[in-house]
């Protein structure tokens, strides 16, 4: 007992001291709680992710407080010499306040969770973490229509979210308003070629067009909006040069709207060689592989 009460005395007198062990005891409770929920799985979950988002930041919460009750005369003693630079110290401490705040204003919002995919500027990406400071996200190549992680991890400032809109992009996890163009340099009228465009478009996605079309009432409903609908749709325009463009618009898997992009240019493309160019592209292609092969024997 007296030993125990030497030991509270000595640690009460050398505060700094105590300090390092409490950091070192937190740090070691956090560091066996991850690996706990960690487990021996290769790729977390999103419940496994939130989990340890979670510990992470109780962590911290708790090292905070213990910090606060151990140097709480300090602080008070400081506090009271405080008020003369006040003023520069929220002006040094500008941006980590903002960070505060920022964290605030997103849990207060509900702006996103762990697990959503969201676009912030000109990032986009699945949210994996999100402390009082920073948020972590897995990049997603959303950009070029391909939705798939690019391997990057981006952490960003919680200041972020007062000077940058925030967009959930959850719903666009299973399916996707997919649009991309296709843009041909001679002059012809393509507005012919939309009901046969339209009508393989159709058979592209008839295996999941009622699908789609739940999911599509669902985000109206949960959203409050109306939204264009799980139909394709074709519009034909041109180019600041005068080069005639097809917009197409699907309603899709996210996961299989690269796909069908391809397959839907080759068809359109099927189609402008037969009924634009009067050419058949299985020709072309044919011609262009002898072609081929005769350059090869004669090398």
């Amino acid at each position: 007992m007296e030993q125990l009460q030497s030991l509270i005395t000595f640690f009460t007198e050398h505060k700094f001291l105590l300090t390092l062990l409490i950091i070192f005891v937190i740090w070691t409770i956090r560091r066996i709680m991850i690996k706990l929920i960690w487990g021996d799985t290769n790729f977390l979950s999103e419940e496994q992710r939130k989990w340890i988002s979670q510990t992470k930041n109780g962590s911290f919460t708790l090292l905070l407080i213990v910090m606060f009750l151990v140097w709480r005369s300090e602080i008070n003693e400081f506090a009271l010499s405080l008020t003369a630079i006040a003023v520069a110290v929220v002006v040094a401490s500008k941006e980590i306040i903002l960070c505060f705040t920022g964290s605030i204003q997103r849990a207060s919002s509900r702006s996103f969770q762990i697990g959503e995919w969201i676009e912030v500027g000109s990032l986009c990406g699945e949210v994996i973490e999100h402390n009082l400071m920073a948020t972590k996200i897995q990049e997603i190549d959303l950009h070029h229509g391909t939705y798939n992680y690019t391997g990057k991890t981006v952490t960003f400032p919680n200041s972020l979210f007062f000077t940058t809109p925030v967009k959930n992009l959850n719903f666009m996890k299973r399916y996707v308003y997919h649009e991309f163009k296709i843009t041909v340099k001679e002059t012809a009228n393509l507005y012919p070629m939309v009901p046969s465009l339209l009508a393989r478009i159709d058979d592209h996605c008839e295996d999941f067009y009622e699908v789609a079309t739940r999911y599509n009432h669902m985000i109206e409903r949960h959203a409050g909006v109306d939204l264009p609908g799980a139909d394709p749709h074709i519009h034909v325009t041109s180019t600041d040069l005068g080069d005639p463009q097809v917009h197409i618009r699907l309603f899709c898997p996210t996961e299989r709207a690269p796909e069908l992009e391809q397959m839907i240019r080759e068809d359109f493309m099927t189609l402008y060689c037969e009924r634009i160019l009067k050419q058949a592209p299985v020709a072309i292609a044919d011609d262009l592989l002898s072609e081929l092969e005769s350059n090869a024997l004669h090398c």
